[in-house]
């Protein structure tokens, strides 16, 4: 059959043609979506089977792209899982790129029973905890760190519901993820919701789609459906994100258009309904079922000027990127012209069994929010991480606040009234300081004298909660071998001090014995020895600062800084 040979029907329940079957010169067809849903063939001649290609035992087809209407753009990013139909017979789907520049243009084709050995392990995994997090995997392939030779034509995530410079603020954190990502695409569907109504049908060659994100935000990578059987779907004939088992939506997709290019053609798309979930991401293949999407994590964003709703993929890297991207969105995604003198964001996360972990900051406006994006990031990843137990938060909500003035504060001086003091007497510290405009102002506080600190070596601090918390021993992270139970870790976290505002504060040098979470200021020697012996990941101890008084001043205020004046008191 020649390249503008009559091409036949679609071939329905085709059977396998084997790899060993396949000869060089054979015509073949190739079925995909070039714009709408509904697919179309075009041919392709077979070269020959690169052997092991992909790995021992793991061939690549190799195929010329015979059709004129392919031969210009090339393999293109989202025909990924296009079955290939010999005779009649399906041997395989469309996977890789080959080379960039050709001037005959060639693709690789994983052979059918490598896309069915996805499916074989799905019949045989274990779906007794489906509510498990996502595995951390293998990253997808960049875009823009492709090489010259095969290339596996992995999907550009589509990113609906997102202003272009919130797209553009988290392009590189998620591409340090492996996830390529354009701002050309959409959401036909921004419910989130599963498909309802008259039974799903999908067939071999519609594209289809694989959510992170849906609702208000919507992420989803597009690909091709290479075989249905039942409800049972492969598609992409390549990995996703190359993660193993997995819970993520299963998307209807319409393809708007192909954007040809002699780097990377990409199709672009809008993602619909949820129609399944997608629940192996392997490397011949996905694999899907159709019917009821999987549990994920509704994110809520109240503003004062609108409410985003959407749900996130239960993963702990990808989860607090997308939950980041949302409240990002609803922060700086519109015409608004609220929120530049300053805002809060209070954080409440909710988790099973009635615990829930609320944390609050404050931002001087738009760009101290971008400029705190990554700690941002840093800390919804321990706030909504669970180091104990498999299970992820069933909540999460934001409220932004906006605030009267710009909360930024410079700390120019501290001056104590006394350096040195009697028990009963107090020590004022008089802070002076600089609003945002740089107009002066002070504050002060009166340390009352204790008898207990005579002789004792002390200072007082004047700094923010983080870093209060780390000079009396407090941890950004704790290891697993720390954390007793998930009870515990919620407790540490909300013991941890705000960090909005001032701390003044006494300290003295101690040293901290930890006990998982615990601590213990002054363990003898011998008993810390002991327990260090017996379990050194449980049991640490570290030289500290104990805090004999403390006082939390202007949280309403940022104010950064570190400040130590000594103290001494006397009989």
């Amino acid at each position: 059959m020649g390249a503008n040979a009559a091409l036949s029907e679609q071939p329905i329940n085709s059977p396998i043609l084997a790899l060993e079957e396949l000869q060089a010169g054979m015509q073949g067809e190739v079925w995909t979506v070039f714009r709408g849903t509904e697919p179309e063939a075009f041919s392709v001649e077979v070269t020959g089977v690169i052997q092991n290609a992909l790995g021992p035992g793991k061939s690549m087809i190799l195929c010329e792209l015979t059709d004129e209407r392919v031969q210009h753009m090339g393999a293109v990013a989202g025909m990924s899982g296009s079955p290939l139909y010999i005779d009649g017979r399906f041997a395989g789907a469309l996977s890789y790129q080959v080379q960039r520049f050709e001037t005959v243009r060639f693709a690789g084709f994983t052979p059918a029973e490598d896309l069915l050995e996805v499916r074989r392990i799905a019949d045989n995994s274990d779906r007794s905890s489906p509510s498990g997090p996502l595995p951390v995997g293998t990253k997808a392939t960049n875009l823009d760190s492709r090489n010259d030779g095969l290339t596996p034509l992995s999907p550009v995530f589509s990113i609906g519901g997102l202003a272009p410079q919130v797209a553009e603020l988290m392009a590189q954190p998620l591409a340090e993820l492996g996830i390529a990502t354009t701002t050309l695409g959409g959401s036909l569907d921004t419910s989130g919701d599963t498909h309802s109504g008259e039974p799903i049908q999908l067939t071999a060659g519609q594209a289809v789609g694989a959510a992170l994100a849906i609702g208000d935000i919507t992420m989803a990578g597009t690909g091709t459906v290479s075989q249905v059987d039942g409800t049972r779907v492969l598609a992409f004939g390549h990995p996703l994100l190359g993660l193993g088992e997995v819970e993520m939506p299963m998307t209807a997709a319409e393809i708007v258009t192909i954007l040809p290019s002699n780097m990377s053609s990409v199709k672009i798309s809008n993602t619909g309904a949820v129609i399944g979930t997608v629940r192996q991401d392997r490397l011949s293949a996905i694999y899907g079922e159709l019917g009821e999407g999987p549990v994920m994590i509704p994110v809520t964003v109240h503003t004062p000027y609108r409410t985003l709703e959407f749900s996130t993929v239960r993963h702990p890297q990808i989860t607090p990127m997308i939950t980041a991207m949302g409240l990002s969105q609803a922060v700086l995604g519109s015409n608004d012209s609220g929120l530049v003198a300053g805002f809060s964001v209070e954080a409440r996360i909710d988790f099973s069994g009635g615990e829930k972990l609320i944390m609050e900051q404050l931002y001087a406006g738009p760009k101290s929010f971008r400029d705190g994006l990554n700690g941002l990031t840093r800390d919804l990843s321990t706030w909504l991480q669970n180091p104990v137990e498999e299970a992820f938060p069933e909540r999460v909500v934001f409220s932004v606040s906006e605030l009267p003035v710009n909360p930024t504060t410079s700390l120019d001086n501290v001056r104590l009234s006394h350096r040195s003091a009697r028990p009963g007497e107090s020590v004022s510290v008089t802070l002076s300081l600089r609003n945002f405009q740089s107009q002066p102002w002070a504050a002060s506080i009166d340390i009352p004298i204790q008898p207990d600190w005579v002789g004792e070596t002390l200072e007082v601090v004047i700094t923010n909660g983080p870093t209060l918390d780390l000079l009396t021993g407090g941890q950004r992270t704790y290891p697993v071998s720390q954390i007793r139970d998930f009870s515990t870790y919620l407790d540490v976290l909300r013991a941890q001090r705000a960090p909005d505002g001032i701390y003044v504060a006494v300290l003295t040098p101690t040293e901290v014995f930890l006990d998982q979470t615990g601590t213990t200021l002054e363990l003898p020697g011998s008993l810390a020895r002991i327990a260090g012996g017996a379990d050194e990941a449980r049991f640490t101890q570290r030289k500290a600062r104990e805090v004999l008084w403390e006082s939390h001043l202007l949280d309403d205020r940022l104010v950064p800084g570190l400040v130590r004046r000594p103290l001494v008191v006397t009989d």
